[in-house]
């Protein structure tokens, strides 16, 4: 059906939108592939390219013809997985004692081939079109709407975010946890969203098209927002969560009251913001699983930003620590704002190769790093002077940042510390995971280290800012201390002193991908858990058949000492996923047995 002179719509699983310009066209999502048999009925000889929305099968379970027929297949940033590598994804997700209720069962049976993923933010020709990327999602978490100017109308081809007026196709799609429905609240931002940019005419995957584009938007976020309001102890201002995300700590200081983990905004008189952290933005919940697709970084909160503030654009941001909640959105704030990303020297190498690690809460991809910032060093940017010092507890990895702003001494400090309250009293956890490499006398050290900064102000990650007197500091100093009393109360650290991590080798790197026949380098940094110097001996256990060179390595090390050695591995011919190496430790004669493995992947 033919709905303007360069627009056709094809009826299939799901409606196909023909962006057709002389005899080539431009489909959005594919369903099973029918259009390809009736080209001739659209005055069409071939498709170029396919723009999908999402990931879920009656949008593109026809995709193998695509790639057959040389279509270039183009998919959302985060989905790409679900349709280049789904029988990974197959493999891999959870069935038993199965609590995700996100339809990412709903998705392709089998791999197909990805041109590219669509620039989201940006507009891009794609054949003879050029189309905007919007992420809007809600109908699952990855997806997007394509806008584009055709025939004198401004078009949005939005997916399944709105079926018609005051409706939307699927509800059950939006429950992306066992009592949530995220995605029924992040569908009302979304809505907000595109009606911001006003279309003329609404282009839904299901449903008729939409002539009153406003009207129809309108009655589908009141509709939603009374299905949220319905679960929430008190109504939720979605609307107030879009257009006032930032929360006024100073003049010049913002915290953003809608991200996972907090985002803060410096501002500069230049009209320029640097932003401490990054991840999860305007979030209504963290959708169930680990996958790339369940979690989505994006860039709600920028328009506000620099609509009430005055800012033209983010040049910097700066992380407290690696973990995803605080970078995730770091590569999308360079590709879209061009800001640049400066680390301090401890979080770069994580940030540009994350697999050389076994860590918590990496993210899936390097982030490029900019500009490497020495700790203890300052650094100007614009009129502010930054200090990044080292702040090891909840990950060794982590920096307290610390400024001046609007005559306030402010420290960022990450997820250091919990904020809660006790018998109507603020306390604080000490924020220490194993994994993150805590040692036992961190929260000793990052106590002295505040007293030393003496703050006026202390923002983290994830609790409110926190207004420093000196009982504060000294109460955390008293809780360090503790800490580390609990720990060597509880080890046999005389007998033995791996500390709090209680191994005494790691592999690096921890995960690699390898072409057969190549080699590959691996470091084992060892411990000598002795309060005297020691004989270390490595062996490096691979699978059978695999060549390594040399099979151990002995080394004398001081007391409480580390060091590092080296190996070669030839992995043996054929492919193989996840092989096991490991690292079998021996001190002074005595066997610890493998305390570290690593993971190859030849292909």
């Amino acid at each position: 059906m033919r709905l303007t002179d360069s627009v056709w719509v094809h009826h299939d699983t799901c409606n196909v939108y023909l962006l057709v310009t002389g005899k080539e066209a431009v489909a959005v999502d594919f369903g099973a592939g029918t259009v390809l048999d009736h080209l001739a009925d659209y005055g069409v000889e071939r498709i170029t390219d396919v723009l999908m929305t999402h990931h879920h099968r009656d949008q593109g379970q026809g995709l193998a013809r695509a790639a057959s027929a040389g279509i270039h297949i183009w998919v959302p940033s985060s989905e790409r997985d679900l349709f280049a590598d789904v029988g990974t994804h197959w493999q891999m997700r959870t069935l038993d004692n199965d609590y995700n209720l996100r339809q990412d069962k709903f998705s392709l049976l089998d791999d197909v081939p990805v041109h590219g993923v669509v620039p989201e933010y940006r507009t891009t020709r794609f054949g003879g079109v050029d189309v905007t990327a919007l992420p809007t999602p809600g109908h699952t978490l990855g997806s997007v709407s394509y806008l584009a100017e055709l025939d004198g109308r401004r078009m949005a081809f939005t997916g399944d975010l709105l079926h018609g007026p005051g409706k939307v196709w699927s509800l059950s799609s939006m429950q992306w946890s066992y009592s949530g429905l995220e995605g029924a609240a992040v569908s009302v931002i979304s809505l907000d969203l595109l009606a911001d940019r006003d279309p003329d005419l609404v282009l839904p995957s299901h449903g008729q098209p939409i002539d009153e584009p406003a009207q129809a938007i309108a009655e589908t976020r009141r509709n939603l927002q009374a299905l949220v309001d319905f679960r929430q102890p008190v109504p939720w201002d979605l609307g107030a969560r879009l257009r006032q995300p930032y929360e006024e700590l100073s003049p010049h200081l913002l915290r953003n009251r809608t991200s996972h983990a907090t985002s803060y905004a410096l501002l500069s008189d230049s009209g320029t913001a640097l932003l401490i952290d990054y991840g999860f933005d305007m979030i209504t919940g963290l959708p169930a699983g680990s996958d790339r697709a369940s979690r989505r970084p994006w860039l709600a909160s920028l328009d506000a930003l620099k609509r009430t503030y005055g800012i033209d654009r983010v040049e910097v941001a700066v992380p407290t620590h690696y973990h995803d909640d605080h970078v995730a959105g770091f590569e999308l704030l360079h590709e879209v704002e061009g800001s640049r990303i400066w680390a301090a020297d401890t979080i770069a190498p994580i940030l540009r190769d994350p697999l050389r690690y076994d860590l918590p809460c990496l993210w899936y991809d390097p982030i490029p790093v900019h500009r490497v910032v020495p700790t203890g060093i300052p650094v100007r940017w614009r009129e502010y002077e930054l200090t990044m010092y080292p702040l090891p507890g909840h990950t060794l990895y982590a920096v307290a940042i610390a400024f001046q702003v609007d005559g306030i001494t402010v420290v960022s400090t990450g997820d250091q510390q919990d904020g809660g309250w006790i018998e109507g009293q603020r306390a604080e956890v000490l924020n220490f995971q194993y994994r993150n490499r805590f040692r036992i006398d961190d929260f000793v050290d990052s106590a002295l280290l505040y007293r030393r900064l003496a703050p006026d102000l202390m923002i983290s990650g994830h609790w409110l800012p926190r207004l420093v007197d000196d009982a504060y500091l000294d109460m955390l100093l008293d809780r360090g201390e503790e800490l580390a009393r609990l720990h060597r109360a509880l080890l046999p650290l005389g007998e033995v002193d791996f500390g709090a991590e209680g191994f005494g080798a790691r592999i690096l790197p921890y995960r690699s991908v390898v072409t057969g026949g190549e080699s590959l380098e691996f470091e084992v940094e060892v411990r000598n858990p002795y309060r005297r110097r020691a004989a270390l001996r490595v062996d490096l256990v691979t699978p059978g058949g695999w060549r390594v060179s040399p099979r151990s390595r002995e080394v004398k090390v001081d007391a409480l000492g580390e060091e590092t050695v080296r190996f070669t591995v030839l992995p043996a011919p054929g492919a193989t996923r996840r092989a096991r190496l490991a690292a079998n430790l021996t001190v002074d004669g005595r066997d610890f047995g493998q305390q570290a493995e690593a993971l190859v992947d030849v292909r």
